[in-house]
């Protein structure tokens, strides 16, 4: 096993207004977890204009949350968070050592008798979500990667290798309002499309798996394949493996989650860990940038 690895991230996200905004009301997910892997022993958000109103709470899902409220007349509104993590490796996941997939969607089954809080938890993952429809066609495009007792981590490594080898990362090719049916008709899409593609695939079998959102390391400019998803914000999933626990896997590399990944939040979809959104009063039409930087953190 390798040691720690450090990155230091920024994270600027900039609204431009036709007009000017009188009153506004935001939500952020931008703090890092903390988990037993990853720790963010710096962290600071920068925020212009000032707001009137600054709460950190914890969410339902136990993610950072800010909310902010603003009522200085404003035609910017500008959020940039600068953090330091520390990550550890993970061992690798012994695939074959996870229940049969058949097993953990019936031991999800509501039996009017108690459960294990860690299937108590799975539960919130298991049924549809606003950006995660569950249908009997995506069902279909999984059940090669489950056959009858199938290692419930084996299938979704395998479901992982068949959505990366049938789908293109294409930028452009969604936006928010795609739909995961027209996503599965193109096969394209970028990190946000496979995360929820994947995840609706084993909410559809019955199996647990949420969203993650966060930051992709790009590896060195010699790295073959170059990462992708690499540039802003980044998606992938997690899906319950029990005895494992929780197993995140990124369907847009392929990969096993390890060192190159760093988390913000995670929830069912990305609408519940959208890294800004909010409510304005005025402002009209409106453009968007956002930068993410990302590199290693030496000193």
């Amino acid at each position: 096993m390798s040691g720690p690895v450090r990155y230091q991230v920024r994270h600027q996200t900039v609204y431009a207004y036709a007009g000017s905004v009188a009153h506004a009301h935001h939500l952020l997910h931008l703090t890092p977890r903390e988990t037993a892997t990853q720790t963010c022993p710096e962290h600071l958000l920068e925020i212009w204009p000032p707001p009137v109103l600054r709460l950190q709470h914890v969410d339902a899902f136990g993610n950072q949350a800010t909310r902010l409220e603003l009522n200085r007349a404003h035609e910017r509104f500008e959020v940039t968070a600068r953090m330091k993590i520390e990550l550890l490796p993970r061992a690798a996941p012994a695939s074959a050592d996870t229940l049969p997939w058949e097993d953990v969607r019936d031991g999800l089954q509501y039996l009017a008798a108690p459960m294990d809080a860690h299937w108590l938890e799975a539960l919130r993952f298991r049924t549809q979500s606003a950006f995660v429809p569950i249908k009997r066609v995506f069902e279909q495009y999984a059940a090669d990667c489950f056959p009858d007792r199938t290692p419930v981590l084996t299938g979704a490594l395998a479901l992982m290798r068949k959505i990366h080898s049938e789908f293109t990362y294409t930028r452009g090719a969604t936006h928010i309002g795609t739909t995961l049916l027209e996503v599965l008709e193109k096969r394209q899409g970028v990190c946000q499309d496979y995360a929820h593609f994947m995840i609706a695939c084993m909410r559809s079998i019955g199996l647990p798996a949420r969203y993650v959102s966060g930051y992709l390391h790009t590896g060195s400019a010699e790295q073959a394949p170059k990462r992708m998803g690499a540039d802003a914000s980044h998606a992938w999933i997690a899906v319950f493996a029990p005895p494992l626990g929780w197993v995140e896997l990124d369907p847009t590399n392929a990969l096993v989650v390890d060192q190159e990944h760093v988390a913000l939040a995670w929830g069912r979809d990305f609408g519940d860990v959208s890294p800004l959104r909010g409510v304005i009063l005025g402002g009209g039409a409106h453009s968007l940038e956002v930068g993410v930087e990302l590199r290693p953190w030496t000193s």
